[in-house]
């Protein structure tokens, strides 16, 4: 029986995020573009016996009864009825409140570990029932393939992506989703687009101007991208703070990353098809 598992939670790009609606209980309707890329957190699962659920470390700010690996744990227990308990080491790579979707990875990849671990079996679509619970980004990291979204973000697509390298910086910001969404600034009619065909370098992220606006930061790191040679694509991920460009090669992204300006905080990463935990349950 295994009693331990070291697993891997990588982050995601909004290649586009355009805000088509909203819905009576204020829930904005989006279409956007998630791709995985090769940057990850790392955690380590521990079986436990006795049903208890434990972090070996917290982050800081993030008290221990919200931290979404633990949420996830317990909400794995409950919905599966299994008396186990687990342990869990967080390696945290991706910054938090970046639009990356670290903490809404980190819950996934939990769910897909402890599934195995506790031997509860579920299948794929019984786990993406969870996800909505934890985050609006959850279920696309158990989905686990680049997917169109619709809705909330909870309808997925899959869809075929180009090969691609990514820079991405990291503002000095911490940007407040809530914010973003009620600003009056933000526009929420974008025409929407049908699956296929449409070509993701030709569309934006609504969220982008209202956040430029509000942190000349993250403008700045966004105009330096837009004007490297050989990139595709320059544009903010999720509700930011993070602002990435996409190029054909790993030399390309590379050498731009190389010309960062002094301060500039960035790192370069390779676009994944799939997410490095996919095979872990069954369709």
């Amino acid at each position: 029986m295994t009693t331990r598992l070291a697993c891997v939670a990588p982050a995601k790009l909004n290649l586009f995020l355009h805000v088509v609606g909203r819905r009576a209980d204020g829930y904005h309707l989006l279409q956007t573009v998630f791709r995985f890329i090769d940057f990850s957190d790392r955690l380590h699962f521990f079986l436990r016996d006795d049903g208890n659920i434990k972090l070996r470390s917290l982050l800081p700010g993030v008290p221990e009864e919200t931290d979404l690996c633990v949420r996830a744990a317990r909400l794995l227990q409950q919905k599966s009825g299994v008396d186990l308990g687990v342990e869990i080491a967080l390696e945290k790579r991706i910054p938090m409140g970046g639009g990356l979707g670290g903490g809404s990875s980190d819950a996934a990849t939990t769910l897909l570990a402890l599934n195995r671990l506790w031997g509860i079996g579920w299948k794929r679509d019984q786990l993406l029932k969870l996800g909505p619970e934890l985050g609006a980004d959850v279920p696309v990291f158990i989905f686990g393939e680049s997917a169109f979204a619709e809705g909330i973000g909870e309808e997925l697509s899959p869809i075929a992506l180009p090969a691609a390298w990514y820079l991405v910086l990291i503002p000095p910001v911490s940007v407040s989703t809530a914010q973003v969404f009620t600003s009056k600034e933000l526009t929420r009619n974008t025409i929407p687009i049908k699956i296929p065909p449409f070509s993701v370098e030709h569309g934006h992220n609504d969220l982008e101007l209202v956040v430029c606006r509000r942190y000349p930061e993250v403008a700045s790191y966004l105009e330096w991208l837009r004007r490297l040679d050989n990139c595709r694509k320059a544009a903010m991920t999720g509700s930011g703070a993070c602002v990435f460009a996409e190029f054909a090669t790993e030399s390309e992204a590379r050498a731009a990353l190389v010309r960062l300006p002094a301060g500039m905080e960035g790192f370069v990463a390779q676009g994944l098809d799939r997410h490095p935990m996919h095979d872990f349950v069954e369709q």
